[in-house]
């Protein structure tokens, strides 16, 4: 169990930059450039990124410490972390063959970030 707490830094402040990219701030003080263009070609509720309107529209879920996109969009905190810092995602994560998307209704019902 130590090694998910460790990787779990939530995100403190984010702001766009250009394009599909974010810069997020973590509350280790740590920070770098996220690029969600590879979110273009997936399915589903990523769909809605296309429209960069709605891509721009992200906002900071305080309580999970993360990015997320009206009620039906966030991206994993690990996934966001290890982008950020160009570190590699947990072995748990790698292991499990997750994808990086959850779906904020998922987490928050479960109780668990």
């Amino acid at each position: 169990m130590p090694e998910i707490c460790r990787f779990f830094h939530d995100v403190v402040s984010a702001s766009y930059k250009s394009e599909y990219k974010i810069e997020v701030t973590f509350d280790n003080g740590k920070r770098g450039i996220v690029d969600f263009s590879k979110y273009l070609d997936k399915v589903g509720v990523f769909d809605r990124f296309k429209d960069i309107s709605f891509f721009k529209s992200f906002k900071i879920n305080e309580e999970l410490g993360v990015l997320i996109w009206g009620d039906e969009i966030d991206i994993a905190p690990e996934t966001l972390y290890a982008e950020a810092t160009r570190t590699s995602l947990p072995g748990w994560v790698e292991k499990k063959g997750k994808t990086s998307a959850n779906k904020t209704i998922q987490r928050t019902a479960t109780g668990r970030r």
